[in-house]
């Protein structure tokens, strides 16, 4: 500790997000740039000595938080990048990303304000670039194995650069026509400005990972050929399958899944597109969805010129402190109010004038769709519902709405590319993949990770389980245990 009484003297000060009437206009990061480093030393200073660091445990990479809380507050930053790149192989992106369920676990927040980890994370992970504190590794020798990785999302990814720094020869499969998986073309960028991820692309082909993008493994090469061709096969796919919505009236004009709708704006910003077909602009637009997905059609909407913007919350208004009795710490408090930039955006813009709280109707439940005579959407009808979810009566309400947003989350991995049938791979019932305790399935030589497994989480899951899968597939093909494995793929985020 550099400063034994810093959790005493110093209170908590976030990362400060540039003025809402600005960023609304553009689409760059929230954040004031330049504004973390002046004070994050101090920030760093609040860890505290606690002994048992549960932070460690609310994190599943393993995040090593308290030593590069200290090397910060020392400014010792390329010995903090060190300890921070030994667990996470994407720092910038978790401290962008990430709703840091180690600060929930923080002993600081049991009756204060948590450290700013994500914040000294991002901090780390940024001063690393700058600094050159994070070269390409190639390794020093290769093994002769190859192994294929479908998927380029963070689990893909993770998996890929750890096989590669171990000595084996990495092809990553991507359908898309660049690399990212969702936080290409489903994050925003003013959450996570692209050139973050780009830099990390080009680390890792410099340490000799092969990607191969718009190919569908399935359909535009077979599972089979692929199993030829390579030693071992990760499969990184994600949840894609997107939950529906069958009310009356979901068949209209206008209705669409929050993921065909982010990643025609995300084209936009790189260039592919002068307009989105599924604008915002001038449109009333209702997110079903109180999820992180609806808080990016959100800002997105906004961002776009939206008429107005409603969230809907299937949920009760959240108390702003953590229920102990349901939620005690260190788990991280799933029903809380938080404020989002995007809500924060909407409040303060007034998208919504019917809203609970910032853009959002909480306790909502949609009943049915509304059309014109050309069959376009053009309102929607809802009513409260209780803490069971029943409808409250006399409670009804009508919201116009010519864009709705379906942001209900994921149920598995999308089959239509044929993979999942023609591995002949054994699916758990809830539709996500089948595998053993070492990260294995069914078919010899196949393994799956990430939210194609797990179901669908947290970025810091997803990198752990890309981890943790690359040292099963490392042991497979070695016969030793080099690579380090944070999580087992039953292990769960702490819970009461």
């Amino acid at each position: 500790m550099a400063d034994p009484k810093g959790f005493l003297t110093t209170p908590r000060q976030d990362w400060p997000r540039r003025p809402v009437e600005e960023r609304a206009r553009d689409w760059a990061e929230v954040h004031v740039p330049g504004a973390l480093l002046p004070i994050i030393s101090k920030q760093a200073d609040r860890c505290m000595d606690c002994g048992i660091p549960f932070c460690h445990d609310a994190c599943p990479l393993g995040n090593l938080i308290p030593e590069w809380n200290d090397l910060v507050s020392r400014e010792d930053w390329r010995a903090a990048a060190d300890r921070l790149h030994a667990t996470n192989n994407f720092p910038e992106f978790t401290g962008r990303l990430c709703p840091a369920p180690c600060e929930a676990g923080c002993v600081l927040a049991i009756n204060q304000p948590a450290v700013t980890i994500k914040n000294v994370e991002c901090a780390i992970a940024d001063r690393a670039w700058e600094e050159g504190f994070a070269p390409p590794r190639p390794p020093e020798r290769l093994s002769g194995k190859t192994v294929a990785v479908i998927g380029s999302g963070p689990t893909g990814l993770a998996a890929a650069q750890q096989l590669t720094q171990a000595g084996h020869t990495v092809a990553v499969y991507e359908r898309d026509d660049r690399l990212g998986g969702l936080m290409r073309y489903g994050i925003p960028s003013f959450k996570m400005e692209k050139r973050h991820l780009e830099r990390r692309l080009e680390q890792m082909r410099a340490e000799g990972t092969k990607f191969r993008t718009s190919t569908a493994v399935g359909r535009d090469i077979g599972a089979d050929e692929l199993r030829t061709r390579h030693d071992a096969v990760v499969l990184a796919t994600g949840a894609t399958a997107w939950r529906e919505l069958p009310v009356p009236g979901r068949e209209l004009t206008g209705i669409h899944q929050a993921m065909e709708y982010l990643p025609l704006a995300n084209r936009v910003r790189e260039g592919d597109l002068e307009t989105s077909p599924l604008s915002a602009a001038g449109q009333h637009v209702v997110i079903v969805g109180g999820g992180d997905t609806g808080a990016d059609c959100l800002g997105t909407a906004v961002r776009e010129g939206a008429a107005s913007v409603t969230q809907l919350d299937i949920y009760a208004l959240p108390d702003a402190e953590r229920d102990e009795d349901t939620e005690p710490w260190p788990t991280y408090p799933m029903r809380i109010y938080r404020l989002s930039a995007a809500h924060e955006e909407a409040r303060d813009l007034r998208t919504a004038p019917v809203a609970d709280a910032d853009a959002r109707l909480f306790a909502a439940s949609t009943l049915r769709f509304d059309g014109d005579a050309q069959g376009r959407v053009r309102s929607l009808h809802l009513v409260e519902v209780d803490t069971r979810r029943h409808p409250m009566e006399g409670t009804g309400r009508t919201l116009p709405a010519d864009l709705v947003l379906l942001a209900l989350g994921f149920s598995g991995p999308d089959r239509e590319d044929g993979l999942v049938d023609q591995l002949g791979l054994e699916m758990e019932p809830r539709g996500t993949i089948a595998r053993d305790s070492g990260f294995a399935t069914n078919v010899p030589g196949v393994f799956a990770a990430g939210d194609a497994a797990r179901g669908q989480s947290l970025i810091v899951w997803a990198i752990a389980e890309g981890r943790a899968v690359a040292a099963a597939v490392d042991r497979y093909l070695t016969g030793s245990a080099r690579l380090p494995a944070p999580i087992g793929p039953y292990d769960r985020p702490m819970a009461v």
